[in-house]
C-alpha cells in the first residue's frame, strides 16, 4: 500500500522558508559557522522569492526578500537619538587604568566591591538600532550624539541584523558597523577590476557604505552591525555581560569576546590577551572597553557633560612592520612644500596593506640616514597615517642609493624655493595643479566653507580640466559644466551648486580659514574676522593699517602679523578676495564681547582628535571667560589632548612650561568642578 505524502500549503512552505533562510543568516552572518553551502542557501532563497511572487499576500515586512528593494534617495534625514550617544574617555597606560578603577571605588558605597567587563574596541562606524515590538524600526549614524542620519534602509540590508526578534519590550541599541577583512578584500578585488581606488581600511569602507544613497549598493558592501551596548539593559540582565549574553541569545549579532575582572591585574590580563587576540579577530579593532559591569553601579556613577564615569578606553600600541624601501616620491601639497613620499613593499599593518609612508621632509631623511632600498620599521601614527619610525642600518647589502629632493617641482617644473631658517622646500607657483588641488579641497571642508558635496574626485576633474583655477571659480560653476564631468548626473550637479550657493553664508571666519593664509587657523581666523568685522573692510585697509590692527589682536606675534600682511599685500590674493567679494561670498563677522567667568586668565590650546566638534570645545571655553590659542607659545596656560596628538605639540607644552589636560579634565573645568 503506497504512503500518501501531505501536500503542504503555500502558508506553511513560507514559514519554512523564512526560518530557514533566517537561521541561515544567523549561523553565516553572525556565528561565522554556516551550515550550509552558498549553493544550497541560493537555492532556499530563489525558491522563497518564487513562491511570494506566486503569492504576494504571503510578503511581509520582515519576510527575508524585503531587505533589499528600497529606492535611491536624494538625501539622508536627521533624527534625533532616543538618548544620547555619548563618547568614552581613553588611556593608554596601566597607570591610568589603575587611576580610573580607583575613581570607581571612591565613587561607590563602602565596601562596594565593582565587576568591570572588557570588550573589544570596534573600529568601524557607531550607530543607534531600535528595534520596537520584536521588528526592526530604524537606525540612524552616531552624527554629533545628539542627532544622526537616518541609515534604516541600509540597516536592514544586513543580514547579520534580524528584522524580527522573539521580544516585545523596546530595544535601543548602540552598534558599530563594520566590514570583515575578508569582506574589503574581495570588494577591493571588484573596485580593481572596474577601475575604481581601493578602500584604504575597513573603517573607511564601512562608514562610507553605511551613508550610501542606494540600498540596493549597499547590500553588496558586506556591511555587518555588532551590538556592544543596550540602553534597556537592566530589562534583559543586572549586568552589561548578562545583557549582552540575552542578545546573543535573542539572535542580535554581538562580538561574544566579554570578560569579567574583579581586579586591576586581571584587567590588565584580559586587555593584554585582547591585544594579542585581536589580529585574529576577522574585523578590526583598536582598543579595549572597560565597563563597570552592573548596571546599578553605573546608575550611582553616572558621567560628566561627555564621558560615562563608569567606562573608558583603553587604546593599544601602534602596530610596527618590517618592509623595503622601493624609491622615494615627491608630493606638493596645497601650500607649495614639497614632501618626499616612501613607496614600500607591500605590507600588513595594523589591517590594511601598506604601500607608501610620508618622511616628511628631507631634515627627517638625514636623521634616519635613509636610503633607497633600506629595509625600515613603520607604524600608523593614531592607527591611521603610516610613517617610518627607524632603519635598520645593519640589514644594508651596499646596493642602496641616497635621496636628493628635487630641483624643480615634480608637477608643474617651476624651480623650487628655500626659505632660510625652515626645513620646507616649496613650489612658488600658486596655478601649480596640485596646489589647486590642495586649496580647493580645504576651502571646502567642513571647518571652512563646509561645500559637502565636493570630493576629492570631483575636484580632480574640475582641475584636469582647467574649468577651476582658484577657490572664485567654484561660484561660477554651472549645471552644463559640471553635467559635462565623469558620473555626474543632472540630480548630483543640482546637489553640488546648491551645497556651493549655501557657502556663501559662511562667515568672514570660515572664508579666512579657507584660504589657508600661512599660520592662519581657526581660532586665528575667528580673532582676524571678528578685529576686520567684514570683507569689504579688510579689503580696505592700508599696509599700514593691517599691520596696526592685526599687531593688535591679542596673542598676534610678529611671524602671524607679517604673514597676514603679506598676504593682503599680494596683488594674486588681494585679486581673488576682491572677486570673492562681487560673488557675495561671506556675510559679516559678528563680534564676540568679553566674557569672564570661571576660566577668565586662562589660555588654551586644543590639539588631536576630539569627542565633539572642536569649534564647539572653543565656543564653551570663551563662553567661559578663556582665550583659545592656535598653537602653544609663551603664556599658554594649558594644552586639551584628544586622541592621535603630533609629538611636535607635546614637546611645544614641555619648552613652555604648558600644562597637558586630557578633554575629561577640561569638562571638569567647563562644569566648574
Amino acid at each position: 500500500m503506497r504512503t500518501l505524502v501531505a501536500k503542504v500549503s503555500p502558508e506553511e512552505r513560507h514559514r519554512e522558508l523564512v526560518n530557514a533562510v533566517r537561521t541561515h543568516d544567523h549561523r553565516y552572518h553572525v556565528l561565522d559557522d554556516p551550515t550550509i553551502s552558498d549553493r544550497e542557501y541560493d537555492a532556499l532563497y530563489a525558491e522563497l522569492r518564487k513562491l511570494e511572487a506566486e503569492h504576494p499576500e504571503l510578503v511581509t515586512p520582515d519576510s527575508p526578500t524585503q531587505r533589499v528593494g528600497a529606492a535611491p534617495r536624494s538625501e539622508l534625514k536627521t533624527v534625533a537619538h532616543v538618548v544620547p550617544m555619548t563618547s568614552l574617555d581613553n588611556t593608554y597606560s596601566a597607570e591610568d587604568l589603575g587611576e580610573f578603577v580607583r575613581r570607581v571605588v571612591e565613587g561607590l558605597p563602602a565596601r562596594a566591591d565593582p565587576a568591570y567587563c572588557v570588550e573589544p574596541k570596534l573600529d568601524g562606524a557607531s550607530i543607534e538600532i531600535l528595534y520596537r515590538n520584536g521588528k526592526l524600526e530604524g537606525g540612524s549614524t552616531r552624527g554629533d550624539g545628539l542627532t544622526g542620519e537616518d541609515v534604516t534602509l541600509n540597516l536592514r540590508t544586513m543580514r547579520s541584523l534580524p528584522l524580527v526578534i522573539d521580544y516585545k519590550e523596546p530595544l535601543t541599541l548602540r552598534a558599530e558597523v563594520v566590514i570583515f577583512r575578508r569582506d574589503l578584500e574581495r570588494i577591493n578585488r571588484e573596485r580593481a577590476a572596474n577601475g575604481e581606488p581601493l578602500f584604504a581600511n575597513p573603517r573607511n569602507a564601512a562608514s562610507g557604505g553605511l551613508r550610501m544613497m542606494d540600498p540596493r549598493i549597499v547590500a553588496n558592501r558586506g556591511l555587518r552591525a555588532i551590538v556592544w551596548q543596550v540602553v534597556e539593559g537592566e530589562r534583559l540582565a543586572p549586568t552589561h555581560s548578562g545583557a549582552l549574553a540575552r542578545l546573543a541569545e535573542l539572535g542580535l549579532p554581538t562580538h561574544r569576546k566579554e570578560r569579567v575582572c574583579k581586579t586591576l591585574p586581571e584587567l590588565l590580563e584580559a586587555v593584554q590577551a585582547l591585544d594579542a587576540e585581536r589580529r585574529d579577530f576577522p574585523y578590526e579593532t583598536d582598543g579595549a572597553v572597560i565597563k563597570v559591569d552592573a548596571f546599578g553601579e553605573q546608575a550611582i556613577l553616572g558621567a560628566t557633560a561627555k564621558f560615562p564615569r563608569w567606562a573608558i578606553a583603553y587604546k593599544f600600541s601602534a602596530e610596527q612592520a618590517v618592509t623595503r624601501v622601493k624609491d622615494i616620491i615627491v608630493g606638493v601639497g596645497r601650500t607649495g612644500v614639497l614632501t618626499p613620499v616612501a613607496l614600500l613593499d607591500p605590507v600588513q599593518l595594523a589591517g590594511t596593506t601598506v604601500s607608501r609612508a610620508s618622511l616628511h621632509n628631507e631634515q627627517i631623511i638625514g636623521q634616519l640616514d635613509l636610503r633607497i632600498g633600506d629595509q625600515v620599521t613603520i607604524e600608523k601614527a593614531g592607527e591611521i597615517i603610516p610613517q617610518v619610525v627607524s632603519v635598520l642600518h645593519a640589514a644594508r647589502g651596499g646596493e642602496e642609493r641616497s635621496f636628493t629632493m628635487p630641483e624643480q617641482c615634480p608637477v608643474c617644473g617651476t624651480p623650487v624655493e628655500r626659505v632660510p631658517g625652515e626645513v620646507a622646500v616649496r613650489c612658488p607657483n600658486r596655478r601649480c595643479p596640485e596646489q589647486v588641488k590642495g586649496a580647493i579641497f580645504h576651502f571646502s571642508r567642513r571647518f571652512a566653507l563646509d561645500i559637502d558635496r565636493l570630493g576629492e574626485a570631483l575636484i580632480e576633474q574640475l582641475v584636469a580640466r582647467e574649468v577651476v583655477r582658484d577657490v572664485a571659480d567654484l561660484y561660477v560653476l554651472t549645471a552644463d559644466t559640471l553635467e559635462s564631468l565623469e558620473r555626474m548626473g543632472k540630480k548630483s550637479a543640482e546637489n553640488v551648486l546648491a551645497s556651493i550657493e549655501r557657502s556663501k553664508a559662511q562667515t568672514l571666519a570660515r572664508l579666512l580659514t579657507g584660504l589657508g593664509i600661512e599660520h592662519v587657523g581657526q581660532v586665528a581666523a575667528r580673532q582676524l574676522a571678528e578685529a576686520a568685522g567684514s570683507l569689504e573692510t579688510l579689503l580696505g585697509w592700508k599696509e599700514e593699517e593691517t599691520v596696526a590692527h592685526v599687531g593688535a589682536i591679542a596673542g598676534f606675534g610678529p611671524k602671524l602679523v607679517e604673514s597676514v600682511r603679506a598676504y593682503l599685500a599680494d596683488p594674486g590674493a588681494r585679486a581673488l578676495l576682491e572677486r570673492l567679494q562681487k560673488l557675495g561670498v561671506s556675510r559679516p563677522q559678528p563680534r564676540q564681547e568679553a566674557t569672564t567667568g570661571p576660566l577668565s586668565g586662562s589660555s588654551f590650546c586644543v590639539t588631536g582628535v576630539l569627542s565633539r566638534r572642536r569649534e564647539d570645545v572653543h565656543a564653551d571655553i570663551r563662553a567661559r571667560g578663556g582665550e583659545v590659542h592656535d598653537k602653544i607659545k609663551q603664556g599658554t596656560t594649558y594644552l586639551v589632548t584628544g586622541e592621535k596628538v603630533g609629538k611636535a605639540k607635546l614637546d611645544s607644552a614641555k619648552k613652555f612650561g604648558t600644562k597637558v589636560l586630557s578633554e575629561a579634565e577640561l569638562e571638569k573645568m567647563l562644569e566648574g568642578t
